[in-house]
């Protein structure tokens, strides 16, 4: 799997960044910063619920 983010939709709210640290972090100026763009197996679910929490569904996974 393979984080994409649109960077034209994020409003960079964390809300990701609290579900998955491991994956997503934001800036001090307000940019999201993916950590871990292929990340392994064991945070999928951590990953699909960021996917899915995000307010402006700025974040989708690309399956290899």
């Amino acid at each position: 799997m393979k984080i994409v983010v649109d960077y034209d939709l994020c409003e960079a709210n964390a809300v990701c960044m609290d579900v998955c640290p491991e994956c997503f972090r934001v800036e001090d100026d307000d940019t999201l910063t993916i950590l871990v763009e292929r990340p392994l197996e064991k945070l999928r679910q951590k990953v699909e619920e960021a996917v899915r929490l995000c307010p402006r569904q700025a974040i989708s996974l690309l399956e290899d």
